[in-house]
């Protein structure tokens, strides 16, 4: 790694350029960041996966840069304008705009104004005018009336050295720099309906007369706008005061007052309207699109973390139904395993007789199939099969829970789905997901396409390459953080375990399939095409329950076994033994094991393990009830006090399930009695609270819902303004 970027990365993430080095060797020799975070701690001094993250980032970008770099100078190379002092400045640009300013007057050209009026000879009289000296300009510009060339009056020279002059001023880089300050701190956002949009762009109606301030634009108010332009509702511009901007410009290079400085002031005026504005819009637009993005990709993986790392039931055995109205509640039962064991369709919502008959046949399956649980998926006919289970009188032992089914329509269509049940429909296979979801919410939303789980914002707006990226991100980290156990897992979950991937994953199932479960961690290595560095990576997040060495079911990494084996030595005890007695692991000196290559970190993450081997880190499973007294919108009354669960979490404030198949909108005015700059301060997605009913649209399908001690329509802001409960355009329904 250069040593100017490993400085560079050390001072923005505030870390040392050592820290910095060690990560980029790490990720170089194909270590990922999960293994890094978790074994590598003597090499990153401890460093943790977000970090780890911003440095790869970092590095790529910083790569991208030197690469530009590099074609920049073969370019001014090949055309004989590279000189000394050009590859000085190219070398110092720190970033990727620097880079554009200093190479935008010898980039090659299409045919402008500028260059035609260069053919015609005006260049010297353009660079007369910018002199600014004591001349008349209609009498220097009839030096350059040339019919051959097509210059025929004076008027025209000097218009022809106006364009020169306008395009010489667009390309001065401490202009454009000046100028992109004032677009970036006092630029306007200013949205308009555009013509006959009224009706059709509806939905944006709060942007039909709106305007919003570069640096204090919320990103979902920007992605609104960029996407009501997309759709033909909006016109929108980015300008700051266009006076203000004249005068920065003005002040820079008109030198005093004369008839030559009047000719280089109507150029500045040209350059700006015609060249230098729109250029700056255009980069302004880039600029805010990328922070829009990248807030929105940060919201919606805090969200999938949350959704991900939801506590599980455990290994129980579930009954799972998928509700509807006319085509029945689709019931299959599901073994502790989540292996399916019966499917069927009943019918609690249509005439006595099948209500009844349902009944009857949920009794039975619960007692054949001995059902520990029943999970209802939480969409249309929810609140309905809900209310019909409970009424069976079943055991009080059983636990009856409305599972969020966002995206199981997706996975019962999907490639994965097919292979898992290929002889059953997508109801099954809906169904199917609905009490796996319960079981177990990570290893069955690794199967989702993370954009179709409902817990976005935008994400359809955003950078679809960086989003991807972003969640890969924080599933890998999940499921690597969890663990996995080898000889139950799927296929789309090791895929996501540190140094596997598809076709490690496809091979180690095929593989336990032809020869059985595995019985130690080493016997992975007898997995067709992996391989040593695979294992290295893997291993510590595998998880094998029952194995002949115990430790194979822990977090420690078999890199580490030696280490236990010297202490249990030391103690005169089994290994079986430091796991179980307290006692033991009290009398363990962390001193007497810290080598050149084994650390403190290394060391108390052993013993933190020891104390609790293979232990799921995430909360545990606490079930959730909604009222009953408000089973749809049409019984929400202002005032009403309900019990919700937080289903997504935006900039502008937090949605949550109430049970009425509509979630409600907690406004950020809202969250709380204190003044809140970002929801997440306040909850985290999937946290039960409780809201007050503020605001009802039954026609517009919106609930406006407080989370105040003192519910209130109206809210006292931090600047003296009123606060309007406001839905937008934010894109979310159920």
């Amino acid at each position: 790694m250069d040593d100017n970027h490993r400085l560079q990365i050390a001072k923005e993430l505030e870390i040392t350029p050592k820290q910095v080095a060690s990560v980029a060797e790490l990720l170089n020799d194909g270590n990922t960041i999960p293994f890094i975070a978790r074994y590598r701690k003597e090499a990153t001094d401890s460093l943790d996966e977000v970090v780890i993250t911003n440095i790869r980032d970092r590095m790529e970008q910083l790569a991208d840069l030197d690469a530009r770099k590099t074609a920049v100078l073969k370019s001014l190379q090949d055309r004989d304008q590279l000189t000394d002092e050009l590859r000085t400045a190219i070398a110092e640009a720190q970033t990727m705009t620097a880079l554009e300013d200093i190479y935008l007057p010898y980039r090659p050209k299409r045919r402008t104004r500028a260059l035609i009026a260069k053919e015609k000879g005006l260049e010297p009289l353009a660079l007369t005018l910018y002199e600014q000296g004591a001349i008349d300009p209609i009498r220097e510009a009839v030096k350059y009336i040339n019919e051959d060339k097509g210059v025929t009056t004076a008027e025209e020279a000097l218009a022809g050295a106006r364009d020169i002059l306008a395009e010489k001023i667009n390309e001065d880089a401490e202009i454009r720099t000046s100028i992109r300050g004032l677009f970036f701190q006092k630029g306007e956002i200013r949205s308009k309906v555009a013509a006959d949009q009224e009706d059709q762009g509806a939905k944006f109606k709060d942007y039909f007369d709106a305007m919003e301030l570069v640096p204090s634009a919320p990103s979902h108010r920007i992605l609104a706008m960029f996407r009501g332009e997309k759709e033909g509702a909006l016109s929108l511009t980015i300008r700051p005061s266009e006076a203000e901007a004249i005068a920065i410009m003005e002040k820079k290079i008109i030198k005093t007052r004369n008839e030559a400085a009047r000719q280089v002031y109507l150029a500045i005026e040209d350059g700006y309207k015609r060249l230098l504005a729109p250029s700056m819009e255009t980069e302004i637009r880039r600029e805010l699109k990328k922070r829009a993005d990248i807030e929105a990709i940060n919201v919606f993986a805090a969200n999938l973390r949350e959704l991900l790392l939801a506590p599980p039931l455990g290994r129980k055995r579930v009954m799972a139904l998928d509700p509807g109205f006319r085509t029945g509640v689709k019931l299959v039962c599901l073994d502790e395993q989540g292996n399916l064991l019966y499917n069927d369709t009943v019918y609690p919502t249509q005439s006595t007789k099948a209500v009844k008959e349902a009944g009857d046949k949920v009794r039975r399956l619960v007692a054949e199939y001995s059902i520990e649980a029943i999970a209802i998926g939480n969409g249309t006919a929810s609140r309905e099969t809900e209310a019909f289970i409970k009424s069976l009188d079943l055991p009080k032992t059983i636990s009856i829970i409305l599972v969020n089914e966002s995206g199981a329509s997706i996975y019962s269509a999907s490639k994965v789905a097919r292979e898992e049940f290929p002889d059953h429909d997508v109801t099954v296979r809906g169904a199917v997901s609905i009490g796996r979801r319960l079981m177990d919410p990570l290893a069955e939303l690794v199967k989702i396409d993370p954009k179709s789980i409902g817990v976005g914002q935008y994400q359809h707006d955003v950078d679809q390459t960086d989003l991807k990226r972003s969640l890969d991100d924080v599933v890998s980290s999940c499921v690597n953080h969890v663990g996995v156990e080898l000889n139950t897992a799927s296929k789309e979950l090791l895929t996501y375990v540190s140094g596997l991937g598809p076709t490690p994953a496809k091979n180690i199932v095929q593989f336990r399939n032809e020869n059985g479960p595995f019985k130690s961690r080493k016997d992975l290595l007898k997995t067709p095409r992996l391989g040593p560095k695979a294992f290295q990576q893997a291993a510590g997040f595998l998880r094998i329950a029952g194995s002949v060495n115990p430790l194979d079911g822990s977090a420690v990494h078999p890199e580490s076994y030696h280490i236990i084996e010297k202490m249990a030595s030391d103690l005169k005890a089994e290994i079986k033994e430091l796991l179980t007695k307290e006692d033991l692991r009290k009398r363990i000196r962390v001193s007497d094991y810290v080598t050149e290559s084994v650390g403190l970190p290394t060391i108390h993450d052993i013993l933190e393990e020891l104390a609790k081997p293979g232990r799921d880190p995430r909360d545990k499973f606490e079930p959730f009830s909604f009222s009953e007294l408000a089973n749809s919108m049409e019984d929400l009354k202002p005032g009403m006090v309900l019990p919700g669960i937080v289903t997504n979490i935006t900039k502008f404030g937090v949605f949550v399930d109430i049970g009425v198949h509509q979630d409600g909108l907690v406004h950020i005015s809202q969250l709380a009695d204190h003044f809140v700059k970002d929801p997440a301060e306040v909850v985290k997605l999937g946290q039960k609270v409780t809201v007050t009913i503020v605001e009802i649209d039954i026609q517009r399908k919106r609930i406006g819902l407080s989370m105040r001690d003192k519910a209130a329509t109206k809210t006292p802001r931090p600047d003296g303004a009123k606060v309007k409960l406001n839905f937008g355009n934010s894109g979310f329904k159920r």
